[in-house]
């Protein structure tokens, strides 16, 4: 049981952590600190905080967990904020899809308090953005990677495990340095291609006739470029050294099937294929067979 926790950031991430909370039964109180008093309002109102704050020392007032769910490109001037407010006892985590460039600000902006941060990163999302997309489930059976820091006490690792537990995810530990070049690979790379082709399409002349047409196929390739463009952008740039290298293989990749295009190379094109098949098959069974292990109580 958290008795208070502070949420920067009470959109789709921060929001849904609170509800999971409270399904759960683990926290009294939450309080949100936000940028506008608007969307901080929308999340009492939908039940998400039940006090809004735009002052940082009164958020952290007596407060156990402070959840950073709010663009990577803040976190530092977040952190920041926090340090000449930031009690002993009270433990400090993120929410940021990138974890190497986070430490370095964290570093940074907490200075010999750096031991009360302890960096994560939920696997879960939805297109949708804001304390309307927030739902209590979003994390049942989800993946949170922590990239825990050497000054980080066991203690303090266990209760950011235990909290993202209490939401129904399941916990994973990587470095910062392992953690951005995975996910430069698995998320960060998609993103980027998804948005990129919408944004091609959208720029031919005849763009309107191409989206007409445009079926199930264009709408599941194309789903996360309906993302938040700021906090991609913010990303993208974060994680750019491993993020050019990805794109730089994908780029080679896609010159190799357009000489065997050129070519009419049928045969090179179908293997290519069929392994790409092959591999999402075995992926898709993982993820299954581990869906269900979940469901029947597995760790």
């Amino acid at each position: 049981m958290f008795k208070k926790i502070a949420i920067f950031g009470v959109g789709l991430i921060g929001g849904s952590f609170a509800l999971a909370l409270r399904k759960a039964g683990a926290v009294e109180q939450v309080v949100g600190v936000g940028r506008t008093i608007a969307t901080l309002a929308r999340a009492k109102e939908l039940g998400i905080i039940d006090v809004m704050s735009t002052s940082v020392e009164e958020a952290l007032c007596n407060v156990d967990l402070v959840l950073i769910a709010a663009p990577v490109a803040q976190t530092g001037a977040i952190l920041a904020s926090i340090r000449p407010h930031l009690q002993p006892g009270t433990v400090v985590t993120d929410a940021g899809s990138t974890k190497s460039d986070v430490v370095v600000a964290a570093r940074k902006a907490l200075g010999d308090k750096i031991a009360q941060f302890v960096p994560g990163h939920p696997i879960a999302g939805r297109e949708s953005n804001g304390p309307d997309a927030a739902i209590a489930d979003l994390y049942v059976g989800k993946k949170v990677v922590l990239a825990a820091l050497p000054e980080n006490t066991t203690q303090d690792v266990s209760r950011v495990a235990d909290a993202w537990r209490q939401c129904g995810a399941v916990i994973h530990q990587l470095t910062p340095e392992k953690h951005d070049r995975i996910f430069a690979a698995v998320s960060h790379l998609p993103h980027l291609l998804a948005y990129a082709l919408v944004d091609d399409i959208a720029k031919k002349p005849h763009a309107d006739l191409l989206f007409q047409y445009a079926a199930s196929g264009f709408r599941d390739f194309t789903r996360i470029a309906g993302s938040s463009p700021e906090m991609w952008r913010d990303i993208t740039l974060a994680n750019q050294a491993a993020l050019l290298e990805e794109l730089d293989s994908y780029t080679a990749r896609l010159t190799q099937l357009r000489s065997l295009l050129a070519s009419g190379d049928g045969q090179a094109i179908e293997a290519v294929y069929a392994n790409a098949q092959h591999a999402r098959l075995n992926w898709i069974r993982t993820i299954e067979a581990a869906e269900a292990h979940n469901k029947q109580g597995g760790d």
